[in-house]
């Protein structure tokens, strides 16, 4: 296929639909309180120093407020978070109505019930079409012991779990 084959949006977003993809939320705070959104575009970057990364639509409300903080958090949320994931995927300032949280040691909001979170600062940002890449250097991760919770998963547009079986490779 040469650069200049013209591809066809729906059929992109089909292709990229078949990779499963853990959920996150990605959250701040500012003067006027918790911001966040949905986030499936999460991954770690370098383990020195701990760098991760996501992206985020340029359109995007939220993210200018977090950006103008220096700050953010990535709650990763656990299959039993599937309305969490949808009520931060929508528009608006009333994303946190009935959202029980606390705060990060950097006072970044972490949702209850998330699998576990990763508290950074802004490292870098870069251009990539209609998205920004941010990168996060990582300052504090916890994560909940749990033999019983799963990740809340994304695949073929549809939110997924994983079944409880180890396998070794």
């Amino acid at each position: 296929m040469s650069p200049a084959t013209k591809i066809d949006a729906v059929d992109f977003r089909r292709a990229l639909g078949r990779y499963a993809s853990g959920l996150t939320v990605i959250s701040g705070l500012d003067e006027a309180g918790p911001i966040g959104f949905t986030c499936q575009s999460f991954y770690s970057v370098s383990m020195e120093p701990p760098l991760i990364s996501f992206s985020v639509m340029k359109s995007s409300s939220s993210y200018p407020k977090i950006r103008a903080t220096g700050k953010f958090a990535v709650n990763i949320l656990s299959e039993v978070q599937e309305s969490v994931a949808n009520q931060f995927a929508r528009g608006g300032d009333d994303k946190w109505v009935n959202i029980v949280w606390k705060p990060t040691g950097q006072n970044n909001p972490v949702i209850d019930g998330s699998l576990g979170w990763l508290d950074r600062k802004i490292w870098a940002e870069h251009d990539a079409g209609d998205h920004v890449i941010v990168i996060g250097q990582v300052h504090e991760i916890h994560t909940e012991q749990t033999d019983t919770a799963a990740p809340l998963v994304y695949f073929d547009a549809q939110y997924r779990t994983l079944a409880n079986e180890a396998r070794v490779l």
